[in-house]
C-alpha cells in the first residue's frame, strides 16, 4: 500500500488512524507492514499525546480472586497477583495477560512504572520460591505481549521507582540479606542498558518514589538497624544536576508511606489513607491527571473499595467494582496510552 487509507490525502490517513484506540492496535497492526511500523513507532505515540488522543488508565498489581475446591470452606496458600487496567473515563475494568516466565501469578512486590506508553515491571519475589528475583519486563499495549528486559544489576526488593524521559529511576530497598540500601540505578527503557547513580545520604527500606518535574524523590524508609523505623525526610534527585538534595520533615515519621504518597497543591506530601475513613488501611492511590483512584479498607481484614477523587480535599466518589477486580491493590502506576 503505498496510502495509509486508500483514497485519503496522506495527512487525514493518519488522522484516522490517531484516533483509533488503543485497544484496537494490536488488530490495526495487521492490516499492513506500514500500518504496524506507524503504530508501534514512538513519533506515533508522541503525535498522540501532543494531540490529547492518549488514553490515561491505573495499572494495578492486584490480587486475584481465588478459587476453592468443593471440600474447603476458605481458599488457601498466599495470594496471586496480577494487573488489572481501571479507565477512569469509561469505568471499564480489564486484565493484562500473565508474564509468560510467570503464568500463575506476578512476583509479589514487583514494582511497575510507566515510560511512553508502555509498562515497565521490575523485581519482587519468586512466586513459588518466595527468593528475590531481578527480572525485568515490559508490556506493550500496542501488540498486547510482554518483553524481557536486562536483569536489574543487583537484587533489590522494597525500592522507590519512577519515570522520566524514557529512563526508570531506582534507589533504596533492601538486598537478598535484608540489608538496607542507599545506592541508585537507572534504566534506558529504549537501550535496554542500566546504569549507576550516585548514592543517597542514607539508607532507605520500604521508600516510595515518584518523580515530579524532572525530580525523582524517594520519601521516608528505614536502615538497616531501625527496622520499621520510618524517618520523615526524603531525598530529592535533580535528574539535570545528577545530584541529591535533603528534604527535612517531608513526611509523618513512623508512619509507612509505600504506594500512599500524594503531592499536595502546596508541593507539601500527604497519606491518601488519611483523607477518609474508608481507605485508611492498605491504601494504595494512583494519580490520573486531576483525579486520582484510591483503593483500601476501613479495617484490617475488611472489604476492599475503590474510589476516584479529585485532589487532596476532595469527595470520595465509589467506582462500580466488579468482583473479580475486588481485590487488595498493592501497587500501581498511571500509564499514558
Amino acid at each position: 500500500m503505498t496510502e495509509l487509507i486508500p483514497g485519503l490525502p496522506e495527512e487525514l490517513g493518519h488522522e484516522c488512524l490517531t484516533r483509533l484506540h488503543y485497544s484496537t492496535h494490536r488488530v490495526a497492526s495487521r492490516v499492513c507492514r506500514r500500518w504496524q511500523d506507524m503504530l508501534q513507532s514512538l513519533d506515533f505515540y508522541n503525535h498522540r499525546k501532543q494531540s490529547g488522543r492518549t488514553h490515561k488508565p491505573a495499572c494495578l498489581v492486584q490480587a486475584l480472586p481465588v478459587q476453592t475446591r468443593v471440600d474447603e470452606t476458605k481458599p488457601g496458600g498466599p495470594p496471586v497477583y496480577g494487573v488489572s487496567v481501571f479507565d477512569p473515563v469509561s469505568g471499564s475494568w480489564d486484565r493484562v495477560d500473565p508474564v509468560p516466565k510467570y503464568p500463575h501469578g506476578l512476583p509479589p512486590f514487583c514494582q511497575v512504572t510507566a515510560c511512553e506508553g508502555k509498562l515497565v515491571l521490575m523485581g519482587g519475589w519468586d512466586p513459588a520460591s518466595y527468593q528475590p528475583v531481578r527480572d525485568v519486563f515490559v508490556y506493550e499495549f500496542t501488540t498486547q505481549r510482554w518483553t524481557p528486559g536486562k536483569d536489574m544489576p543487583e537484587t533489590r526488593s522494597f525500592f522507590a521507582a519512577g519515570e522520566f524521559n524514557g529512563r526508570v529511576y531506582v534507589a533504596g530497598g533492601h538486598d537478598q540479606n535484608k540489608n538496607a540500601l542507599k545506592s541508585a540505578r537507572v534504566y534506558d527503557v529504549r537501550e535496554n542498558e542500566w546504569s549507576e547513580l550516585p548514592g543517597m545520604s542514607q539508607e532507605r527500606d520500604e521508600c516510595e518514589g515518584f518523580v515530579s518535574g524532572s525530580e525523582f524523590w524517594v520519601v521516608s524508609g528505614y536502615g538497616t538497624d531501625s527496622q520499621g523505623g520510618f524517618v520523615g525526610c526524603a531525598e530529592v534527585y535533580e535528574i539535570g544536576s545528577g545530584q541529591w538534595r535533603r528534604v527535612e520533615d517531608a513526611w509523618r515519621a513512623g508512619q509507612c508511606p509505600r504506594s500512599c504518597v500524594g503531592v499536595g497543591k502546596d508541593g507539601k506530601l500527604f497519606c491518601w489513607g488519611d483523607c477518609d475513613s474508608r481507605v485508611r488501611v492498605g491504601t494504595s492511590a494512583v494519580e490520573l491527571g486531576p483525579w486520582a483512584l484510591v483503593s483500601g479498607s476501613a479495617y484490617q481484614g475488611g472489604a476492599q473499595g475503590s474510589f476516584l477523587v479529585e485532589g487532596q480535599n476532595g469527595k470520595l466518589r465509589n467506582v462500580e467494582t466488579p468482583d473479580e477486580f475486588s481485590g487488595f491493590v498493592q501497587s500501581g502506576c498511571c500509564v499514558e496510552i
